[in-house]
């Protein structure tokens, strides 16, 4: 499937801080399922997810370091949450908390489907990683994804942490937030 790549606008859509984008994809990244908000964010809709790789709203502001993280646990069976920006069909960005939930086939135990559940990211934390993000950018320009990761890694180093715990810190719901979210996301079991 050949996809057009949008040029992006730098214009922000703000997510609802009550509504979840929820996606399930192949054990190689193909969507199989995309929900109403997702198609509503993005701008494709269902027909135009659906079978497209999960790239398809890859923003190029991402370091693919962070994707290279991702698929590394994800592949592993190691559920995973992180900070992503997405690219809408028409250019324009949205900043959102990914949590990663691996789904695998009752007898053969292989992994069978991804499930990705998607929620606003808030200011504050926006103010902490775009600028870790960028940085990670420049350094994979330079010098490749492998001394982005080093950089990530030194990183996270000095905060005594991982990326998952990282990410948990900063940006996971807790609370009554956080209760919701889960019993959101067992209505996709």
């Amino acid at each position: 499937m050949s996809i057009m790549r949008p040029y992006p606008t730098n214009n922000e859509i703000k997510l609802s801080s009550h509504k979840y984008i929820v996606s399930k994809t192949d054990p190689r990244g193909k969507i199989l399922y995309a929900n109403d908000y997702f198609s509503e964010v993005s701008g494709y809709k269902e027909y135009e997810l659906v079978g497209a790789p999960h790239s398809i709203v890859r923003h190029p502001d991402m370091p693919k370091a962070i994707f290279h993280l991702l698929w590394e646990h994800i592949q592993n069976g190691q559920n995973i949450s992180a900070i992503v920006k997405n690219m809408a069909k028409n250019g324009d960005h949205y900043w959102v908390v990914t949590d990663f939930e691996i789904r695998r086939n009752t007898v053969t135990k292989e992994i069978s489907q991804y499930v990705a559940f998607r929620h606003a990211v808030s200011k504050k934390v926006l103010k902490e990683i775009e600028p870790l993000y960028a940085r990670m950018i420049e350094i994979e320009k330079a010098d490749g994804m492998s001394a982005s990761i080093e950089y990530l890694n030194r990183y996270l180093e000095s905060k005594q942490m991982n990326y998952n715990q990282y990410i948990e810190q900063l940006a996971k719901p807790s609370g009554l937030a956080g209760k919701l979210f889960q019993k959101m996301k067992k209505l996709f079991d």
